[in-house]
């Protein structure tokens, strides 16, 4: 139970950080961070769950990462789904706390509350499928990479911090960034039937990303000869 929990918590430190940082310091925010203030609130949000919880749950807080940890086989099939259960919680009352903060704001808080979406006269469905399955993709595959058994390091929540900040720089501009299911359902139940319509590409493209990962990290590509 303490290893849910901890994704549960992991999670909500995940999506308040990052989340919060679109609502009340995004594009249109009193003090506009830009897409690289707000890739780096991820990036610091993940690093901060990595090195609090990540003793207890390995600190997934993505149901992509956790699809790829177990079909890299290095976590029973048994733990998969109370992993995501508990990862959408934490996302969920993550996008809660905040909608309850900003409720009383003054004049009312007519944006979202930092779901993903993409712009369809700008981007085809098929770009930011390929741009979030190979997102995913990427993340995962370093995820898994610095946490082998034989490539273990004490800054590998700082790594993988980064490399989710270096991602959101690059793909914001597209979809928002998710490469996480859970991140993309907690803000979209408080967003709107526009984000709720979207919703699907965010749930498929990371957890096709984060299988393919899988499946390449159990060919033991990143283990010593």
């Amino acid at each position: 139970m303490k290893t849910y929990l901890a994704e549960v918590l992991g999670t909500f430190l995940l999506v308040f950080i990052g989340t919060a940082s679109v609502v009340t310091g995004g594009f249109g925010g009193a003090l506009p961070l830009g897409q690289e203030g707000i890739g780096l609130a991820f990036g610091i949000g993940l690093i901060a769950a990595a090195y609090a919880i990540g003793p207890i749950s390995g600190a997934h807080l993505n149901p992509a990462v956790t699809l790829g940890v177990f079909l890299a086989g290095r976590m029973q099939a048994k733990d998969v789904i109370p992993y995501w259960i508990a990862q959408i919680i934490g996302a969920i009352i993550a996008s809660l706390a905040l909608w309850i903060i900003v409720s009383g704001q003054v004049g009312g808080h007519t944006g979202g509350f930092g779901a993903n979406g993409w712009d369809a006269t700008k981007w085809g469905v098929s770009s930011a499928f390929l741009w979030e399955l190979i997102g995913t993709f990427t993340f995962v595959t370093v995820i898994l990479g610095v946490t082998s058994g034989s490539h273990t390091t004490a800054f590998a929540g700082l790594v993988i911090g980064l490399t989710l900040a270096g991602l959101h720089f690059a793909i914001i501009p597209v979809t928002g960034t998710s490469l996480n299911p859970a991140r993309s359902i907690g803000p979209a139940l408080f967003s709107g039937s526009a984000a709720i319509g979207q919703l699907w590409l965010f749930i498929v493209a990371p957890l096709i990303g984060g299988a393919i990962a899988g499946v390449v990290a159990k060919t033991r590509i990143f283990e010593k000869d």
